[in-house]
């Protein structure tokens, strides 16, 4: 006998691709281009997911999720002249793509793709740590080695500041727990986004996951209006905030709490503006 849960997510799966198919139909029959490139950037396990498939029940868009082979390769986004040639055979009007190994370079790719706007979406860093330490490890190990060479661990020191990399040594112990290791990941790409001077960019909007899950026919419609697409309940009816302090929150030493903590503020200061 089928499990009513396992029937239920079938369905939703079943009825996810079948309007994933219609409206690709509805879009080679309007002949449209994309009038707008769209980066979803920020830092992983910060909810992307979430709003992409939010963003994909939208009739209007033409998405790319990091797991697409056509745009990605493990993870990261292939050559631009590839991601070009997806826009170019494009038919909607909107074209949404994933930048998180990207965030380093988020404003370049603004600069590449006009008219295009970003959304950077921030998560709460002990949610985003618990979640992260389920599906992940050997984060002590990767800060490690960014603490000796930042360009030693791929991504995910690429475009590290001077000052940020001197935060990284003075911080970094052998002893560092993976908990520790993955805030303070959290906090050298979240800090890209001041670095960067996207909080300085109108092309850029920051969003709070907890803002997205707990309000979401409030903070959706932002987005949206952003993006110049209009919004409907249907598009955010699938969002929960039941992973908002699903976990206990990890233990985290006292230098890369403080920082994540002012780092937080910082965050919540720039949206509020």
């Amino acid at each position: 006998m089928t499990k009513p849960g396992l029937f239920k997510k079938t369905l939703a799966r079943v009825h996810h691709q079948a309007m994933l198919a219609t409206k690709k139909i509805r879009q080679r029959l309007s002949g449209d281009r994309p009038g707008l490139h769209v980066f979803v950037a920020g830092m992983q396990r910060s909810g992307t997911n979430m709003l992409m498939d939010v963003l994909e029940r939208s009739l209007y868009t033409d998405l790319y999720h990091e797991t697409d082979t056509r745009a990605f390769d493990n993870y990261e986004m292939r050559p631009l002249p590839v991601i070009h040639h997806l826009v170019a055979t494009s038919h909607a009007p909107v074209f949404v793509i994933k930048a998180l190994c990207e965030s380093d370079h988020l404003k370049d790719l603004i600069d590449e793709f006009p008219p295009a706007k970003a959304v950077w979406l921030v998560r709460d860093y002990t949610d985003a740590v618990s979640s992260a330490l389920v599906s992940f490890n050997n984060f002590a190990a990767q800060v490690g080695r960014i603490a000796h060479d930042r360009n030693s661990d791929g991504w995910r020191g690429r475009g590290m500041s001077d000052a940020t990399h001197a935060l990284v040594r003075s911080v970094y112990t052998p002893e560092m727990t993976d908990a520790t290791a993955a805030a303070l990941i959290w906090y050298l790409r979240n800090v890209l986004y001041f670095e960067q001077q996207l909080h300085q960019d109108e092309r850029v909007l920051l969003a709070h996951y907890e803002q997205l899950v707990t309000a979401p026919q409030v903070a959706f419609p932002q987005i949206f209006d952003f993006l110049g697409l209009n919004y409907s309940v249907f598009v955010s009816s699938q969002v929960f905030a039941s992973s908002i302090r699903r976990r206990e929150p990890p233990v985290i030493a006292a230098p890369v709490h403080e920082l994540c903590t002012a780092l937080t503020e910082r965050l919540h200061a720039a949206r509020r503006t």
